[in-house]
């Protein structure tokens, strides 16, 4: 082959991968055979790096239907019903082109979720941006990002119909090379009507449906598994162009398929489009496949075989089908105006054989191609920033704490996102029952049931960038939290573990002691990991983010009825906080927004502790005990208890016992806060007796128009305008 050394460059082939391609094949490759290879073996679709420390997750459990392995996770949720869900990263696309890449972020997990036959009823996301504001000399192009990724986020599942209900939104100088956009969707299905990506049986046919096949996305996966340079320019035509309308289309087509039972089985045509879609299903089966590249419905001139198999055009499925069904899905596919056709067959073999004009142009050993790309063991190393943190101090001086709590509620990580979430439609299905703006966790209708289900996504970098460990152990533990706050038990989590670039021994450790708290946290809190994504290399200029472990937990709660608010309802109610109190600052928002600066000193979570108030969060509202109740970590007890009184407009008197007077804005685990009425409070506080956590009745509401903490002290208007109007002014 001509040119080879260019080709294998502009592939990210090795050339010792070159040497195993030819072992594997026997023979010297073509062109299209190493742009599949290059496609399979990328890290954004074998995982060569990571699934070394993805080992021993713990991925069962009596909830648990499906693990990872599949489109999604599935977990049951009662009545034959189940929820199928999964995170995933469109972070490069986004970065070189933020409406394109959001939508087919969104687009793609969608996919993922209907795939398997669910319904789809509520959209996530959980996004990171550079800062802002004057200190940063990009803050315009991060408001461009900004802008651009949330209208897309927002098209795309306001065009499907699919209610985006919550997220998180974080901002830091390490995303400034790479911001992050982490979609989630989540979907029910009855446990009867789940499908999988399988291709059973040999003489059984392989189905195309959905959009024609254009050059888009070409190179998309392998582009996604390198790092940034200055210039993304180039890099625009590998993202990929979305088209909901067409989804909404390829769902309800989908959706009669699966009622009528016509399909075997399904795969998404995400990364590395049709090559990924084809091995994968042949692979799960241990079967062949022949494909005919004549028979794809295509939108371009002079496209061949290596562009069918290799484009990431949007919106195609992939089917396997009984002979006799081909007719009648083609048949409902032409219904509903989207392409359909017979591209294959099932075969009894071990590879996947193209055709095209009638010559057989690529044959790939199924297995020996997925398999010979073994995981890697890289190198780890301790990083050499983890001695100058452990230096780091901050002035407690510096700033009274009124001070403090009006540069904290009006910073961009803590204010209100109303300029972002206003525009996703969070009503539509009209199952939407607490949503963007009401903090904490999300939560819709469970269908014709009582039940509810309550989900919430972040993640705390700068605690994960001082020990990936802890950090990530804090993340489970503070959204499943956030979903006990609504009243709801966490039964699973999804992951989306955002890191550096691999190749940096440095890296390579936050991934792995990462993985090891995520690990240990969903053992001991019965979370099991049921789906997920890698995302690395998110390096630009060799400067690498923090470690970013989106994590989303999904919990169940038995009475929609008894759904718990995260602000207070009336005054004169008694508020109490439980749990410690001890001068945790490591990852503040504290040591962010006033000192700029990240300090040592994270503490391992109390498992036992977690465990127990879960419990007793729950049994209070199940008893009908609370009000209230709110997550208190992020910011502490000071900022938690201001913006659960600005956003119910009512005012609190608190006195809080701490050691220092700054202690109020510290960040402690195992912590909450809850509201109780007056007629409750003596069985409130018996019971709080039992449990023996720590706790202390702090203040109650009032009709005061004022909020007051130890030494702090606000008018309720001026915290409302701080709170609520802040981050659209930092946008202007």
């Amino acid at each position: 082959m001509e040119n080879l050394e260019e080709i294998l460059k502009s592939h990210s082939i090795s050339k010792d991968e070159y040497g195993l391609i030819v072992e594997i094949l026997e023979r010297e490759p073509n062109f299209i055979e190493i742009g599949i290879f290059s496609a399979m073996w990328s890290e954004h679709c074998s995982y060569k790096s990571s699934k070394k420390y993805l080992k021993g997750f713990p991925v069962s459990g009596e909830q648990v239907i499906q693990g990872p392995g599949e489109n999604a996770g599935i977990i049951d949720i009662k009545d034959g019903l189940a929820a199928v869900f999964k995170i995933e990263s469109h972070n490069h696309p986004s970065f070189i082109e933020p409406f394109e890449g959001a939508t087919t972020g969104v687009g793609g997990i969608m996919r993922d979720i209907f795939t398997m036959g669910a319904k789809l009823v509520a959209n996530l996301n959980s996004i990171y941006y550079g800062e802002i504001t004057d200190k940063n000399k990009d803050a315009n192009k991060h408001k461009y990002l900004i802008n651009g990724s949330v209208a897309g986020i927002a098209h795309y599942g306001n065009c499907m119909g699919v209610p985006t209900i919550g997220g998180s939104t974080k901002f830091d100088d390490c995303y400034n090379g790479n911001i992050l956009i982490n979609a989630f969707s989540l979907g029910i299905v009855k446990q009867d009507k789940i499908f999988y990506a399988k291709a059973d049986g040999e003489g059984n046919k392989v189905l195309y449906i959905g959009n024609k096949t254009g050059k888009d996305g070409l190179g998309g996966a392998v582009m996604s598994s390198n790092s940034f340079e200055d210039c993304n320019l180039s890099k625009r035509p590998t993202v990929q162009v979305g088209d909901p309308f067409t989804e909404k289309l390829l769902v309800e087509a989908c959706l009669e398929i699966f009622d009528k039972n016509l399909v075997l089985g399904i795969q998404d045509m995400g990364a590395a489009g049709l090559a990924s879609s084809s091995f994968e299903m042949a692979y799960n089966s241990k079967m062949g496949m022949k494909i005919n590249i004549d028979n794809i419905p295509c939108r371009e001139e002079g496209m061949n075989a290596y562009h069918f198999m290799l484009s990431e055009s949007q919106e195609r499925m992939l089917l396997c089908v009984k002979e006799e069904n081909v007719q009648e899905i083609i048949d409902i596919c032409k219904r509903w105006n989207i392409d359909a056709s017979e591209i294959g067959e099932i075969i009894d073999g071990d590879s996947i054989e193209l055709y095209e004009n009638g010559d057989k142009v690529a044959s790939i050993p199924i297995e020996k191609m997925i398999n010979a790309q073994s995981e890697l063991d890289r190198a780890v190393s301790l990083p050499k920033y983890l001695n100058e943190i452990k230096n780091n101090k901050i002035d407690f001086n510096k700033y009274s704490n009124n001070e403090a709590l009006r540069k904290i509620i009006s910073s961009a990580d803590i204010a209100d996102k109303a300029y972002i979430y206003e525009q996703y439609d969070s009503t539509v299905q009209v199952n939407t029952i607490k949503d963007g703006g009401s903090l904490d966790s999300s939560c819709i209708k469970v269908m014709d049931t009582d039940r509810y289900l309550s989900m919430s996504v972040g993640c705390n970098p700068r605690a994960c960038y001082i020990d990936p460990k802890i950090g990530s152990a804090i993340a489970v533990a503070t959204v499943g939290r956030e979903v006990v706050s609504s009243g709801a038990r966490p039964l699973a989590i999804t992951d989306c573990l955002n890191f550096g670039n691999p190749e940096n021994p440095e890296v390579m450790w936050q991934f792995k002691e990462s993985c090891e708290g995520i690990k240990q946290a969903c053992a001991s809190l019965n979370t099991p990991v049921v789906s997920g994504n890698v995302s690395l290399y998110n390096e630009t200029n060799s400067t690498s983010i923090y470690p970013t472990p989106s994590i989303a937990v999904v919990g169940l709660g038995e009475d929609k009825n008894k759904l718990l608010k995260n602000s207070f309802s009336s005054t004169d109610s008694f508020i109490y906080y439980i749990g410690d109190v001890n001068s945790i600052f490591a990852g503040s928002v504290y040591s962010k927004v006033l000192h700029d600066t990240i300090i040592d000193g994270l503490k391992e979570i109390d498992y036992n502790k977690e465990n127990k108030l879960w419990d007793l969060i729950l049994k209070l509202n199940d008893d009908g005990l609370l009000e209230a109740s709110k997550e208190c970590s992020s910011g502490g007890i000071a900022t938690n208890i201001a913006k659960m009184s600005a956003i119910s407009n009512i005012g609190v008197d608190i006195n809080v016992k701490i050691e220092n007077d700054y202690d109020i804005f510290a960040e402690n685990q195992s912590a909450m806060i809850i509201c109780v009425n007056a007629k409750n409070k003596d069985k409130v506080k018996s019971l709080l007796d039992v449990s023996t956590l720590t706790y202390q009745e702090i203040g109650k509401t009032n009709d005061k128009n004022s909020l007051k903490i130890n030494d702090i002290s606000i008018e309720l208007s001026e915290l409302k305008d701080l709170y609520f109007n802040s981050f659209a002014k930092d946008m202007k």
